[in-house]
């Protein structure tokens, strides 16, 4: 991955256009959500690009989470780092899209950080279908076919140590909380090398306008959603 593909900088500021970010979320992070398509409505930016960005400008601290603010659309933000342990990351007129707390020691080991954004990126696109859909199932829930919204909310990540090099994510279990037609899904991992555990972590996606669960109506989503990845790939 040569995550500069994805996104300009001039600066403390980084500017992610249309095209760069939906490659980034189909060809990087296997995600064909309608939300990264060019031509969407309602276009937004791959959080997960979000947090590649940032790791790659800020390093690697031992204990971070991630809360997303807003959808980017073709906005450019300002990635100023600060010696502190929070980072808010904002446009030019100070709106907040993602806030960073960080704790513990710092790594800027670029293998390392390359290689365990790789990690993530690949066990978060696996959200949807594969978590989600068996959790909305158990729930007796589903998305708005017609407007599916499955948001990016929060990610949080705990490493017991910095010297690793191959970290890989493996899932350890997914929640869903219904609350009328909103929920919140927990999606948990280890991260391991070598057979060992040496960090764990979650990612926390919001959705919205939900209702009763209809089999035939979900497969057609996820129909769509798997043509749209194979019409990509020809």
């Amino acid at each position: 991955m040569i995550l500069a593909e994805y996104f300009t900088t001039e600066g403390d500021k980084v500017a992610f256009s249309r095209q760069q970010a939906s490659r980034f979320a189909k060809e990087i992070a296997n995600d064909f959500n309608p939300l990264h398509n060019i031509d969407a409505k309602i276009f937004c930016v791959p959080g997960d690009l979000l947090f590649a960005v940032a790791l790659d400008r800020f390093g690697l601290s031992q204990k971070m989470c991630f809360h997303f603010a807003g959808m980017v659309t073709d906005s450019q933000l300002i990635f100023s780092d600060s010696a502190g342990e929070k980072i808010d990351i904002s446009d030019d007129e100070g709106k907040k899209y993602l806030s960073i707390q960080r704790q513990g020691p710092l790594s800027q080991d670029h293998q390392l950080i390359s290689n365990l954004t790789q990690s993530y990126v690949s066990f978060s696109g696996r959200t949807f279908p594969h978590l989600l859909v068996p959790l909305m199932a158990e729930q007796n829930v589903m998305i708005n076919p017609g407007r599916p919204l499955v948001m990016y909310e929060s990610m949080e990540i705990s490493l017991n140590t910095l010297h690793i090099q191959q970290p890989l994510l493996e899932s350890t279990g997914s929640t869903l909380e219904v609350q009328g037609k909103k929920a919140m899904a927990e999606l948990k991992f280890h991260i391991m090398e070598n057979g060992r555990e040496v960090g764990h972590g979650a990612k926390h996606m919001a959705l919205r306008g939900l209702r009763a669960y209809q089999e035939e109506d979900m497969q057609k989503v996820v129909d769509q959603y798997n043509s749209y990845k194979q019409a990509y790939g020809s």
